[in-house]
């Protein structure tokens, strides 16, 4: 239940149990480690320690501790998991991620074009390249994120290169990217 306190049976909560002591009814970890769950209070100790869990419960609102402590519990798993850079090692995994398949969809979107672009000149026919159900034209780039912003529409179809380089198997180098830890 969030924000309140649950009814516990009479057991030690799985803060006190690990801490060897005797669970009052006032235990400020008793709502948030429940007995069933003593590998939580494990981990949250371990990295935090019992005594700044406390202090940190106590400062905090009751209606935002049940979040507090899965906040808790996530970063002190990711501290186990990675003990240099946490939960923020996994955002910068996850954003690296997110900026390589944008910079495929770029590659992708341009190669799109840029065939568009030769076969609608080469051949006579009415021949209209659709991506999405739309028909392929400089529309279709303006959502491009700012990760490609290098790609740019030109007047004559084609697109042009900033930032970005084609190397000779097809594959884009960006030179405007640096690499960045949080």
């Amino acid at each position: 239940m969030k924000g309140g306190h649950e009814p516990r049976s009479s057991s030690s909560c799985a803060a006190c149990k690990f801490l060897k002591r005797r669970c009052t009814p006032t235990c400020i970890f008793a709502p948030y480690f429940r007995s069933d769950e003593p590998k939580k209070f494990a981990k949250v100790h371990k990295v935090f320690g019992a005594s700044n869990v406390s202090k940190i419960l106590i400062e905090v609102p009751e209606e935002q501790r049940e979040d507090t402590v899965n906040s808790l519990a996530y970063e002190a798993e990711a501290r186990l998991r990675d003990p240099v850079y946490g939960c923020i090692g996994a955002i910068a995994l996850l954003q690296r991620k997110m900026v390589e398949l944008q910079r495929e969809l770029a590659v992708a979107r341009a190669r799109l074009a840029r065939f568009a672009a030769t076969s609608s000149s080469s051949s006579s026919s009415s021949y209209s390249p659709i991506l999405d159900g739309r028909l392929i034209s400089e529309a279709a780039f303006s959502g491009l994120p700012a990760a490609c912003a290098g790609l740019n529409s030109t007047n004559d179809g084609l697109i042009s290169q900033s930032s970005f380089e084609f190397g000779q198997n097809g594959s884009i180098y960006d030179f405007s990217f640096v690499p960045y830890i949080l």
